[in-house]
């Protein structure tokens, strides 16, 4: 755990060092995609070779869809109190 808080604060001294360089943030933006895309695919690999993960497929991706319906609601729900907290502040003001 503590490498990667090591690894965390040294990419934010990185990044508050080299600010306003356009061309460094680019690069970055798509190292970073291309860096989760890498992720994603070694992911699915190492489930896809999972016999058990594999079986119980059809019963964890209902769970998934179920889990991300309700933080989609969730989210939804969050962003519209904090919208209605804060015009009704405004129009107040």
């Amino acid at each position: 755990m503590l490498i990667v808080a090591v690894i965390m604060l040294a990419g934010m001294l990185a990044g508050y060092l080299l600010r306003g360089r356009k061309r460094i943030l680019r690069i970055n933006s798509r190292m970073t995609m291309w860096t989760i895309y890498l992720l994603l695919f070694f992911m699915g690999m190492v489930i896809g070779h999972d016999e058990y993960i594999m079986q119980q497929l059809p019963e964890l991706g209902f769970m998934a869809f179920i889990i991300t319906i309700m933080a989609v609601l969730g989210s939804i729900s969050a962003a519209w109190l904090l919208w209605k907290t804060m015009f009704k502040k405004e129009a107040r003001g």
